[in-house]
């Protein structure tokens, strides 16, 4: 009978307990947010009355402070009080600092109270003191959720409210502190804010200290400040955002130490004058009830930048279009083995070839994007004629390493000398090809690099892109330094002919590859007249260039070949300029992948599904993107992937890049990138969409489909 006492008692409470969670406390998977108050002498004229929303965040989640650093946003509370009732702003405890890969944030984690002074008007003659609030924020972890409630409070005006004072009282402790003797200066010095202390406390002298502006968008909060004591005067260093959107006159600032429980608040005053700063941001649109955050690319460092660009660069070797390039090289290898100067010369020319080669194309990227053109990386081969032209000059290297025809019978003999005298030049220009076919890859680490560098100043984004030429000059380059690398080849013999014909089909293959590019640019009348062409120029190829021809075959023939080369070029260049074709073979495309589950992207469908609570999947590829096909045809095409994207019933979205499209591009530099694959996964609940790594993994999609609501 005790027992059953006690479930009917539970039972008849269980409403009771369910009005109080939705009047005085919210609570989710990841805080419990409660409005709580402090009045220890009731509520009267003249009396101490402080509000305040109580978060406890769950493990490893997190809120932020007033300048949540390099991304989030700050807790927003919303009082509706009685007329006369006033309430002043949040109080914000001092921050902890919340390294997220390269960025810094600032907030708070565990218990956190957001305390309010409330002033009570001198006519108040009531009997309880009617409180409601309105809070949003934002907690994350992995993923960030916003979140929020209305929250109502009756306090009884005659009885001391004090249930929560020893929070309120810890909170106080934690208080930034006003520091009166102290002065707080800061002077512009080039790329740097130099920030001068005097008159701190004591105990804070000769510590390692945090500087934590109030004011965002100044400086870059996850740089290291160069800090130094001297004559109890504290200097630091802070590197300035490359962003900047702020420049104050006064610069609000909390300074921490280890060990200190509250900050030190001072008032720094800017004593020269602020450099132009980049403009303010343009509001990002809204999908659904949330917004895609900054673009955490943005806020790379330049040397985390360049680090990124040097390890993408040496995984670029790696991908699969630049394979039948470096393929050469190993000819070169064999042949100079034993010939360490020619070997070094050698490298040290390819070298120059790739690295020079990133740096023109990324200034020329970087001048058209500058004259307002929506431009990404790789943007070259979304011009038809550049995709004609390569698949025309590796058909060429493909018919030259076959044997069909030699340069050396088809250039001008002064020519001819002049590669014989000069190897290196063709060291060079093979880091010119590689550059060429290179270019539209993108290997984990580049994204990231990529989308910084568009960002940067010009100089700081060339730098960017010079290393990431050397990062894949590099193993080449070391091999040549080191000749017993080489000498691991087999030496010289017949195997090396037969190892040059047999390299003849991996530029054949590539020849197959920008013809289906260029199939899905301008439609099948392009294709067939691009073939056209290739025939008629290896004709004329081996009617100029074949050792078997004699001199009056090959005046003949290659007269026929002229005229053929003549008719094939009239028929090819104006189906690279058809748009109506190209919007055809769209269409045909957009077809193809709406019957595959797949539908055409655009920002309207996104909003559209995050506003009904749909998770969205949105491939953003391109037909010259090898890596997007492979992740095409190899996760995206998985049992499991397909599955679960049909369980959950996920809107897939394809946005194809292939022709240029400047929406996506604008989409693309808004999440920080410059080039494709990119994988964006938005779920429901999330501030922003997850962008996925450029090589998918099955295991990776699965989780981000689980959402930020999945246990980890």
């Amino acid at each position: 009978m005790h027992a059953l006492r006690i479930f009917i008692a539970s039972f008849c409470a269980a409403p009771l307990l369910a009005l109080a969670s939705t009047t005085a406390v919210v609570t989710t998977p990841q805080v419990r947010a409660e409005l709580v108050a402090h009045a220890p002498e009731g509520v009267a004229p003249g009396k101490a009355l402080w509000l305040g929303l109580k978060i406890e965040h769950a493990q490893h989640w997190h809120t932020y402070w007033k300048n949540p650093g390099d991304s989030g946003l700050p807790t927003t509370l919303q009082w509706t009080l009685p007329a006369g009732f006033a309430a002043a702003g949040i109080e914000w405890p001092t921050p902890g600092r919340l390294p997220i890969g390269p960025l810094m944030n600032f907030g708070y984690e565990g218990t956190l109270l957001l305390p309010v002074a409330v002033t009570v008007p001198a006519n108040f003659t009531g009997n309880q003191l009617d409180v409601k609030l309105r809070a949003d924020w934002l907690v994350c972890k992995d993923v960030c959720i916003p979140e929020g409630g209305d929250f109502v409070l009756q306090l009884p005006a005659q009885a001391a409210t004090a249930g929560h004072s020893a929070l309120f009282a810890a909170t106080r402790a934690a208080l930034p502190q006003p520091v009166p003797g102290a002065q707080a200066t800061a002077a512009v010095e080039g790329p740097d804010l130099v920030v001068r202390i005097s008159g701190l406390p004591a105990a804070w002298q000769g510590k390692t200290l945090g500087f934590l502006p109030e004011t965002t968008g100044v400086i870059q909060n996850a740089a290291m400040p160069q800090t130094q004591w001297a004559d109890g005067n504290w200097t630091a260093r802070v590197p300035l955002d490359p962003q900047r959107t702020e420049s104050p006159t006064i610069l609000p600032a909390v300074l921490t130490s280890v060990g200190q429980v509250a900050g030190l608040q001072v008032q720094v005053a800017v004593t020269t004058a602020w450099p132009a700063g980049a403009a303010a941001p343009a509001a990002l649109p809204a999908l659904g009830d949330a917004q895609v955050s900054t673009p955490p690319a943005a806020s790379l460092s330049l040397a985390l930048a360049l680090l990124f660009a040097l390890l993408g660069g040496l995984l670029l070797n790696l991908m699969p279009c630049v394979f039948p390039v470096l393929s050469l090289k190993v000819l070169s290898f064999a042949s100079k083995a034993d010939q360490r100067r020619e070997l070094l010369s050698g490298g040290l020319a390819y070298t120059a070839g790739v690295v020079l080669s990133f740096v023109a194309l990324a200034a020329l990227l970087l001048a058209l994007r500058a004259g307002g053109e929506q431009l990404g990386w790789g943007f070259q081969l979304q011009s038809p004629a550049v995709v004609a032209t390569l698949a025309a000059l590796f058909t060429l290297i493909g018919l030259n390493l076959a044997g069909v025809f030699e340069f050396g019978s088809v250039l001008p003999s002064s020519w001819a000398a002049a590669r014989a005298r000069h190897p290196m030049v063709d060291s060079f220009l093979t880091g010119v090809l590689a550059v060429a076919v290179a270019s539209p890859c993108t290997a984990p680490f580049m994204g990231a690099s990529l989308g910084a560098a568009v960002a940067l100043p010009t100089a700081q984004a060339l730098m960017v892109f010079a290393a990431l030429g050397m990062g894949m000059a590099l193993p080449y380059l070391t091999a040549s330094a080191w000749p017993a690398l080489a000498r691991l080849l087999p030496r010289p013999g017949v195997w090396m002919a037969h190892f040059k014909s047999l390299m003849a089909f991996p530029m054949f293959a590539t020849v197959v590859w920008l013809v289906w590019v260029l199939g899905v640019q301008v439609g099948v009348d392009g294709v067939a007249a691009l073939l056209g062409l290739l025939v008629a120029l290896a004709f004329a190829a081996w009617a100029l260039g074949s050792p078997s021809l004699g001199p009056r075959a090959r005046v003949g023939f290659g007269a026929a070949a002229a005229v053929l080369m003549v008719a094939a070029l009239v028929w090819t260049v104006p189906t690279l300029r058809q748009d109506a074709l190209a919007q055809g073979a769209a269409t045909d495309s957009e077809d193809s992948a709406a019957s595959d589950s797949w539908q055409p992207w655009s920002t309207e469908r996104v909003a559209q599904a995050q506003a009904a609570g749909q998770t969205v999947f949105v491939d953003f590829t391109a037909a010259w993107c090898v890596t997007c096909q492979y992740n095409k045809r190899t996760t995206l095409a998985s049992a499991e992937v397909r599955a679960a994207f049909e369980n959950q019933q996920v809107l897939l979205l394809r946005a194809d890049w292939t022709r240029r499209d400047a929406n996506i591009s604008a989409e693309l530099s808004r999440m920080g990138r410059s080039g494709v694959p990119v994988y964006a996964v938005y779920t429901p609940g999330a501030t922003g969409p997850r962008l996925l790594s450029e090589i998918l993994s099955v295991s990776e999609v699965l989780e981000a489909l689980r959402g930020p609501s999945a246990p980890t």
